[in-house]
């Protein structure tokens, strides 16, 4: 059974409402800590997004949108064993 405290609970939130504004910048990955895969995800919206258009920010905002409502509808307690220790980067 996982430690649940306030601070994990509060990323939970703010992870997933800025995975569904943000999520094409990989905001909600750098509040988890994922700062790889963030970057990753940055890189892909705002690097391949210039030579495709912006195809690939749409792409990286439909993954964040639904990476966002994963987080939220999640309990606290998996939400904690999933990412914060198991350390699970992508869904």
């Amino acid at each position: 059974m996982a430690n649940l405290n306030s601070r994990q609970t509060s990323k939970q939130l703010m992870a997933g409402y800025c995975g569904i504004i943000f999520g094409g910048f990989g905001v909600h990955k750098f509040i988890l800590g994922y700062s790889p895969e963030g970057f990753i995800m940055l890189v892909i919206s705002v690097v391949g997004g210039t030579f495709t258009y912006g195809f690939t920010f749409l792409i990286m905002q439909l993954l964040g949108l639904i990476e966002g409502m994963i987080y939220l509808n999640k309990n606290p307690e998996e939400f904690v064993n999933t990412y914060f220790i198991n350390k699970q980067g992508w869904f």
